[in-house]
């Protein structure tokens, strides 16, 4: 695999440290691991539109998952 950018490594890293967090059992790992993804992009892109758009859909996606989370 190619070496990734500094911003592409922290993306990936957002989604293996929930990963690791939720673990690949829970129904809604999914939704929280790429919840955890689109925070580190929008992190990386800073105050614009496409940032609020992503902690957007971050938020819909952790919402969705809260009514049955069960670990932290």
């Amino acid at each position: 695999m190619a070496e990734l950018s500094p911003a592409a490594q922290a993306i990936v890293a957002a989604f293996n440290e929930r990963h690791e967090l939720r673990g690949p059992f829970d129904d809604d790992w999914v939704e929280q691991c790429l919840a955890a993804a689109l925070r580190a992009a929008a992190a990386h892109l800073g105050s614009c539109n496409a940032s609020t758009e992503l902690r957007a859909i971050a938020a819909e996606l952790e919402q969705t998952t809260n009514t049955t989370e069960t670990t932290p």
